[in-house]
């Protein structure tokens, strides 16, 4: 395929979508178990302690590699494992190939054999290489820089990571053919580089952002295809033309302009997925009546890949990345996917990146975009959403009944299957498929519809903003909304004459408590936000009389509206601040201020506020 270069008209950069951990960016109707979530927190501690080893392994192994790009090893073993050790041995499901180790190298089976060519370049054994970390690792960076010195001169990040991917024939450096491996090849790579983009720092993972050249890094397409968030520089144009190309002035993403062709993939039965053919499927005996939720026990772009050509003849309708929530499908609706047995004539499969004993696999961007797509199913296919399973994880099989329309594969009868397991959180599930469903009461403070209401400020008026530019504004605009047809947009504006981190205090009622509206403690403050760039994270202050109480931050993805609150009677979602202790003590409390920080950034940057409101415990 034609690698054609992205030359900018106007100068451009991309910055892509943090997503948010699994507890950090809810929906309005969320609700959840609280014996499940003590068991996420305990596991992820858990791990946050494994997890202080490894960097000394990351470092012994660039020690060894120095010419390997700074970050590489960190972000494939967060793309491949999220930080775990995965046993090759006990781990596959019928969902991906075998992976092994931190980072996920796989072990053949149609795929390349990484951890076999590993131990040959080390001269030790191929059961080292995936079973003990520092093998892993350094079985990793041995891989890589076989490649890099056999790639071209001037190869990019992307060209290395495509060759090292290990999807298709498995032939060392060798560009496979095959369209669908090239796709799997290029997701693999794209989502390596966007976790370099943003970097990590979540529970023991630690990757420090690098920002990316994409327009150098892949082709205008292939961006498209992998849904790359744009962040305009020249705020004041409506509209940017880059070589049949244009970035939309209000979403901000790269998109084509009128007269020229969409992207290759693209799917007819769901118009947010690409498509990527499977030959696993029959001819349905029954009409499509109940969602299957799966685990892929794998990486999405392994996934992709496998279901193309596995042993087992396995496939599934659509596939959900982690990171952001991108959807492929794979069997068109109208047909039966091979991925639940006997169940297989009146089911639609979705399978979800991750692992099932791995929590921080099921972000908000995930649930979010899996719940649209299931209550895509709901409205073609006449499925009751209501119908939805609703109660705690299961970690068996557990066979639930025929009513219960949209449940996990380990409900589903004469399967052996355990996804999506003990970590999959289903009243927050049938919260987003069924909005309005958590109960208690909701007050809306702001809805920027006919007026600012309390934020009426610029975002540089306080004397606690940071890193902003005095140019930058705040508005009521009616082009993009997520309630109604307003929202509050913010466009801010970097200060060259520093390099401060941007702390952005947006002040509600000019920074006077009793120009904003009381709220009761026994509730919990939020809003929906869209960020036009990643790397942002959100939190807000709380007058509760003589002092001022900040909230703990929550990160937002880019160019997604997300909504985000913190309880007011949780002492652990707040922190002192001016005068405070760290902990809501009025019976009733104003809004003082929703923040917005970010690293420092030279670009400017769009961001929206709706629907800030209040809510009963």
């Amino acid at each position: 395929m034609r690698r054609s270069r992205l030359t900018l008209a106007v100068s451009i950069l991309l910055l892509t979508a943090a997503a948010p951990a699994w507890s950090q960016a809810l929906d309005p109707s969320y609700r959840t178990d609280a014996a499940q979530d003590a068991n996420v927190a305990a596991e992820l501690a858990t791990l946050a302690d494994v997890r202080r080893d490894f960097p000394v392994l990351f470092a012994a192994a660039y020690a060894r590699y120095p010419q390997l790009p700074a970050g590489s090893l960190e972000a494939i073993a967060y793309v491949q494992s999220r930080w775990v050790m995965l046993d090759g041995a006990t781990q596959r499901l019928a969902e991906a190939p075998t992976a092994a180790g931190l980072m996920g190298l796989y072990t053949g089976n149609g795929f390349r054999d990484q951890a076999g060519a590993a131990a040959r370049l080390l001269g030790v054994a191929k059961m080292q290489v995936e079973n003990d970390p520092y093998w892993n690792v350094m079985g990793a960076a041995a891989l890589l820089d076989e490649l890099r010195l056999t790639l071209a001169r001037g190869a990019s990040d992307a060209d290395l990571l495509r060759a090292y991917a290990g999807h298709g024939d498995g032939k060392t450096g060798a560009v496979d053919a095959d369209s669908i491996s090239e796709f799997a090849r290029e997701a693999f790579a794209y989502d390596v580089l966007l976790t370099l983009d943003r970097g990590v720092d979540d529970n023991g993972i630690r990757v420090a952002p690098r920002p990316i050249a994409w327009e150098r890094e892949f082709a205008p397409e292939a961006l498209l295809r992998q849904r790359a968030p744009f962040v305009r520089l020249d705020l004041q144009r409506g509209r940017i033309e880059v070589d049949g190309y244009r970035v939309d002035p209000v979403t901000e993403a790269l998109t084509t302009a009128a007269d020229s062709a969409g992207p290759v993939l693209a799917s007819t039965d769901y118009a947010p997925a690409l498509w990527v053919a499977s030959p696993y499927f029959h001819a349905r005996s029954q009409s499509a009546s109940a969602v299957a939720i799966h685990t892929m026990q794998g990486s999405y772009a392994g996934s992709i890949s496998w279901f193309t050509n596995n042993p087992n003849s396995v496939s599934a309708h659509y596939l959900i990345r982690s990171s952001d929530g991108q959807i492929t499908q794979m069997v068109r609706e109208s047909q039966a996917a091979h991925h639940i047995g006997s169940e297989n004539s009146y089911t639609l499969g979705i399978e979800h990146e991750g692992y099932v004993n791995n929590a921080s696999w099921y972000t908000t961007a995930m649930y979010n975009a899996s719940s649209a797509l299931t209550r895509h199913f709901c409205a073609r296919y006449g499925i009751n959403c209501a119908t939805a399973y609703n109660g705690p994880a299961h970690s068996g099989v557990v066979v639930l009944s025929s009513t219960i329309r949209i449940k996990g594969h380990q409900h589903f009868p004469n399967n052996t299957h355990t996804d999506p397991g003990i970590n999959w959180d289903w009243p927050r599930y049938y919260g987003l498929l069924n909005p309005g469903s958590g109960g208690g009461t909701t007050r809306v403070l702001d809805t920027f519809e006919s007026s600012e209401g309390h934020f009426a400020s610029t975002p540089s008026y306080s004397g606690s903003t940071t890193g902003i530019n005095a140019t930058s504004t705040a508005e009521r605009d009616c082009s993009i909304a997520r309630v109604g047809n307003c929202s509050e947009h913010l466009t801010l504006i970097d200060n060259p004459g520093n390099t401060q981190a941007w702390a952005v205090r947006f002040l509600s009622g000019s920074g006077t408590p009793g120009s904003n509206t009381s709220v009761a403690r026994n509730g919990r403050v939020g809003f929906w936000v869209y960020v036009g760039g990643s790397g942002f994270t959100v939190g807000v202050g709380i007058d509760d009389g003589a002092a001022t109480e900040r909230s703990t931050l929550r990160s937002v993805a880019a160019n997604t509206w997300t909504y985000v609150e913190w309880n007011l009677a949780d002492a652990n979602q707040w922190d002192a601040w001016v005068g405070g202790n760290g902990a809501i003590d009025a019976a009733n409390v104003t809004l003082d201020a929703i923040w917005l920080e970010r690293a420092h950034t030279t670009f400017s940057v769009n961001a929206y506020i709706d629907e800030v409101q209040w809510r009963s415990n």
